[in-house]
């Protein structure tokens, strides 16, 4: 009995000092640093729009926008806003009429954010679009949780759906395109009219010579009584 206990001892002290030595070569073989910031590395999504090229301006998307299609896009907007005259203010204020009003003023006593308020101005296209794309970054500190709409053309038909709602606002003027070949194509047309003017400077000068009788710059001159002696001798 004793033998066997020994030997069962045995193995189980074999056991520990294999499992020992393993556990010390794994930390050998496989050894890490303490890092030094502790956690894992989470990088913000890039914004829209960062670093790409630049955005067509609201104004040139506004004339072939869709209040239909901005009506949709509202959907996203009715859980806080109202948009009907006299419609009751919720999370969000009343929107009707909203385009040409001050910003962070009136709509029923409802309660802005002193920063919205510190905007100033009045709400016009250009205001709201940036309002629309970020919230956050048009008015620093805003009540507002909404992220923004990424997407121009959803900006450009949501407007016109608002602006249709109780503001009717003229649209701004679309910018004007760039002339084909730049500030270059004016040069055939400046070239052509510089030999137009030498031409006539030139002509100008052929006539008067002409017309008086005197001779070319570096034409020799003749005097008349010189040539009828000449003539007698002959």
């Amino acid at each position: 009995m004793d033998d066997r206990s020994n030997t069962i001892a045995g193995w189980v002290l074999a056991a520990c000092g294999a499992a020992l030595g393993l556990s010390i070569a794994g930390g050998m073989i496989f050894h890490s640093e303490k890092p030094e910031k502790e956690g894992y590395p989470v990088q913000a999504a890039e914004e829209a729009g960062g670093g790409g090229a630049a955005e067509v301006p609201i104004a040139a998307l506004l004339p072939t926008a869709d209040a239909a299609k901005g009506a949709e896009v509202f959907k996203k907007c009715g859980a806080c806003h109202t948009i009907n005259q006299g419609g009751a203010n919720g999370i969000g204020p009343n929107l009707y009429g909203t385009l040409g009003e001050p910003i962070g003023a009136g709509k029923g006593g409802f309660a802005f954010s002193d920063a919205l308020k510190s905007v100033g101005g009045n709400w016009d296209f250009e205001k709201m679009n940036a309002w629309l794309t970020s919230p956050r970054k048009f008015a620093n500190g805003t009540k507002m949780t909404f992220a923004g709409l990424s997407n121009p053309q959803d900006r450009a038909n949501i407007l016109l759906y608002i602006n249709q709602q109780g503001s009717n606002l003229p649209l701004p003027a679309a910018p004007a395109a760039a002339p084909a070949g730049g500030d270059n194509a004016a040069a055939p047309a400046e070239g052509g009219n510089a030999a137009a003017a030498v031409a006539n400077a030139t002509g100008a000068e052929t006539g008067n010579i002409a017309n008086t009788g005197t001779p070319a710059s570096g034409a020799p001159s003749v005097d008349p009584n010189a040539a009828k002696e000449a003539a007698k001798k002959q």
